[in-house]
């Protein structure tokens, strides 16, 4: 229950409940004010009414701009710490706004593309609030993928002469899982790792697969021991199958494809190293939601995620190095 400390009144804000904007008209209405988006907010992080964090007493008052003070304790508690919003200099409505824009466009946009939208005066502003907000697309503990499981990897950058099968000196390795759905392609997984050896390759698929699945692999030795792991084994020697790649294991192919095509459509084919994990992780949110209804599914998804996601900032993302995340 909140208590509104200027009118004295009690309002009840509705939880637990899929509400989101179908389209840029209810989007405008229902976000018409910074309060409206608080509320939306306090929705997303008490989804089982409101809590306070230290006495667990289940009323407060609305104090100041995002703040509540607990009608029992009398602490006060910020409707955006912990969260990615903590700290903002900007109006929630603009993140709103901003998380509207980045969900709502079929392949995503760019840094310069969300400046001119939102009308930023720096573009390192509009590249931290991307950042961001991609950092959140990856749920916390989600599931690992289960069934029959096409795994195999792809490689990201520029043209490279001289190097024959999985060889590389330049680009980025990307670990595809795609799962079997009838013939079509289900959940995937996204992850760059180092190199194509075992040791590499088993604690991916380890981390994205499901035990007892069916793991499906081209019959690179990198895979062997996936057995030991749990797994089941599916080997296609495409060398020897006398068939293209893309017609045996067509669904990581497929992906890889589309990756490909993303990052050269929305991103011009850049995405720093560095931080090419958080293109992966918007890649594979968008894909796994390609089937949504209404684009507002995933700002709401977006939005929930926020809330569960630590803050970060633009120091601690361009000084983030290392080969994958883990």
């Amino acid at each position: 229950m909140i208590l509104d400390m200027h009118t004295n009144s009690r309002r009840t804000i509705k939880t637990g409940v899929r509400d989101y904007p179908r389209n840029l008209v209810e989007f405008d209405d229902q976000f018409q004010s910074e309060e409206a988006c608080e509320s939306y907010l306090m929705s997303l992080r008490w989804p089982d009414g409101f809590k306070c964090p230290w006495c667990r007493a289940d009323s407060a008052w609305r104090k100041a701009r995002g703040v509540l003070r607990c009608a029992a304790c009398r602490r006060e508690i910020s409707i955006t710490a912990g969260t990615i919003f903590q700290k903002t200099h900007k109006p929630l409505r603009v993140w709103f706004r901003a998380m509207w824009w980045i969900t709502s466009q079929k392949n995503g946009t760019s840094a310069l593309g969300l400046q001119r939208n939102l009308g930023f005066g720096s573009y390192e502003t509009a590249w931290t609030w991307l950042h961001k907000l991609r950092r959140t697309m990856v749920r916390p503990g989600r599931d690992r993928l289960k069934g029959c499981i096409e795994v195999d990897e792809t490689y990201v950058g520029g043209i490279e002469n001289n190097v024959h099968g999985r060889e590389t000196e330049d680009k980025c390795i990307v670990v595809i899982a795609a799962e079997e759905d009838g013939p079509g392609i289900g959940r995937i997984r996204v992850r760059r790792v180092l190199n194509v050896s075992a040791e590499s390759l088993i604690p991916c698929v380890q981390e994205t697969v499901e035990p007892g699945s069916v793991v499906h692999s081209d019959g690179w030795c990198g895979y062997n021991g996936l057995e030991g792991k749990g797994y089941r084994h599916k080997v296609t020697n495409i060398t020897h199958s006398g068939q293209l790649a893309h017609e045996l294991m067509p669904r990581v192919h497929r992906v890889a494809a589309l990756l490909k095509r993303w990052l050269l459509g929305t991103h011009q084919n850049y995405a720093s190293p560095k931080h090419l994990d958080y293109y992966l992780d918007e890649f594979t949110f968008r894909f796994n939601r390609r089937n949504s209804r209404h684009r507002g599914q995933l700002f709401w998804r977006l939005m929930q995620q926020a809330v569960s996601i630590g803050p970060t900032t633009y120091d601690g993302m361009v000084q983030r190095s290392g080969p994958a995340r883990r």
